[in-house]
């Protein structure tokens, strides 16, 4: 059983990080070092659940992921060239250590500080996707690039774990070609498991067993094949349905990883110092991502926001240095030091991220221009012709606002949304829909120059993303009007302090909706309509 501490302590902290302005996770990173100090030990069935927790994020990233992304050239490319340039960097960062003197690096020949600065090129898949969720981002252009570099450095981590143990996967392993023709059975199965508890049982069977369990049994990462499994699904339109049936649960095991990494060891004062100086190599670590990005003429936006994001070790430097200490090429205690930086790298990202699109705007007008037709043709600014109105967030309620104000009020629309899936389809039935990020300062500088524009929709599924959208709105003073859709009555005043013209609570107003047309339908008169 889960001792009750853990619970108050994850909660405690991620209070606390809240009441700071802080992302939640940040807090509970501070929950496991503070159980650390009061004496606390993880136990099997804690890193049990935090491990189902890190594989259900992976088999949610596969459902939400285009494989066309892997394949984009500044993805493979650019891990490729960030983990070369970041490896070498991290060894003369370690070799400067060394020769100052530090301790725990004394004993260390060239080959270790070239393992551990491999190690320490890696960012955290789990860390970053979870902040893109959190806020709303992970379909955005710059979080698209993000998890593809994530997804490709995880091929390079099994790739290595394969060559350091010395162990060969399983013969059987070929097998698991197999389950490329098995996934249309996998999704007409989908098709027909509703959405209720079947569909989340299915997805759990899928992520733990079909791919965690399968493809440990053969000796591989039972996380990668979480996430080929989630890749084998995503082309079917439930697939989105799944990841969010599944959000709930994930995103509370994934507070056990995170408390799992203060609850790893207890570090002295000597200890603490060693992993800071690692954390202050952290800007070199993004200041190579964005030359990399730029390298393949990724937009300004794009390569700071998924720079900044990637800016962090990952959770992969743990094995890496677990495996050099039981080789006897570094000390045990080095292994507390990359515990510690790992949790203070997730901490500094956090903060950096919180202020990424501030950071963007006053970064913009020192980085070199390009011209628009050299950037990468998936990073290109879009045009949005003589549209009159725009919706932005084009799901099941964008699409019916398109549709009224198309039809009934003649409006030229256009509908945003930041999903390329779902832009496709969208296209291939009609709809006026062009990709975009709520949250993009370059979108809404583009977008608001058309002086057709009178009118802006907020349908996004996401309290965060609407008020986000209304910000900039306000930033550049557009003159039009704003109506905002919500979900809770809590999201209500918020959206009406920053100016929305009108702001309609989705419950409510489909409530209003189906009684008038109740009403309507058995020859009722309104009482309004009587006093009128």
């Amino acid at each position: 059983m889960i001792a009750p501490a853990f619970l108050l302590a994850a909660f405690l902290g991620g209070l606390a990080a809240m009441c700071l302005r802080l992302p939640p996770l940040v807090g509970f990173l501070a929950g496991g070092f503070v159980l650390n100090a009061l004496g606390y030990r993880s136990t099997p069935l804690f890193e049990t659940l935090a491990d189902v927790g890190v594989t259900l994020l992976l088999f949610s990233i596969g459902l939400k992921l285009d494989i066309r992304t892997l394949l984009r050239r500044d993805v493979w490319g650019g891990t490729s060239l960030h983990m070369l340039a970041s490896t070498l960097v991290m060894v003369g960062v370690l070799a400067a250590l060394k020769w100052l003197g530090l301790p725990l690096l004394t004993s260390a020949g060239w080959s270790t500080l070239a393992l551990i600065g491999f190690a320490l090129s890696f960012s955290s898949t789990v860390f970053v996707v979870k902040v893109l969720e959190k806020r709303s981002e992970s379909q955005t252009a710059y979080g698209r690039l993000a998890i593809g570099v994530l997804i490709m450095q995880d091929i390079f981590a099994v790739v290595f774990l394969t060559a350091s143990t010395g162990t060969l996967p399983s013969p059987w392993a070929l097998g698991l070609l197999l389950l490329i023709p098995l996934a249309p059975a996998l999704r007409a199965l989908l098709d027909r498991l509703g959405h209720g508890e079947m569909q989340m049982l299915f997805g759990m069977l899928l992520a733990l067993v079909l791919g965690y369990a399968l493809f440990s049994a053969v000796g591989l990462k039972g996380d990668l094949g979480a996430l080929v499994i989630g890749l084998l699904l995503a082309p079917h339109p439930a697939a989105q349905t799944l990841a969010r049936s599944m959000f709930s649960l994930k995103e509370l095991l994934l507070v056990g990883f995170f408390l799992s990494l203060g609850l790893t060891a207890m570090p002295s004062w000597e200890l603490f110092g060693s992993a800071l100086l690692l954390v202050l190599a952290l800007p070199l670590k993004g200041l190579l991502y964005q030359l990399v990005f730029m390298r393949f003429r990724m937009r300004h936006r794009t390569s700071v926001l998924s720079a900044l994001s990637l800016t962090n070790y990952s959770e992969f430097g743990l094995i890496v240095g677990a495996i050099a200490a039981a080789q006897g090429w570094l000390p045990e205690s080095f292994l507390v030091v990359l515990s510690l930086a790992v949790a203070l790298s997730f901490a500094f990202s956090a903060v950096v991220n919180s202020v990424g699109e501030r950071f963007y705007r006053w970064l913009e007008p020192r980085l070199p221009e390009f011209d628009e037709h050299e950037l990468a043709p998936s990073d290109r600014p879009l045009e949005v012709g003589d549209a009159e109105a725009v919706v932005l967030g084009m799901g099941r309620i964008g699409k019916g606002v398109y549709r009224r104000l198309q039809k009934e009020y003649g409006l030229q629309v256009l509908g945003i949304d930041s999903n390329p899936k779902s832009i496709e389809r969208l296209t291939a039935m009609g709809f006026n829909a062009l990709e975009g990020d709520a949250v993009d300062s370059d979108f809404w500088d583009k977008l608001l120059m058309s002086p057709d524009v009178q009118l802006v929709v907020l349908a996004m599924p996401h309290h965060a993303g609407n008020l986000a959208a209304l910000k900039q709105l306000r930033s550049r003073h557009f003159p039009g009007r704003i109506t905002a859709v919500v979900e809770y009555p809590e999201e209500i005043e918020p959206i009406r302090e920053l100016g929305a013209n009108a702001v309609f609570h989705v419950y409510d107003e489909a409530g209003r909706a189906l009684a008038d047309s109740a009403a309507e339908e058995a020859g009722l008169t309104s009482r309004t309509s009587l006093l009128g």
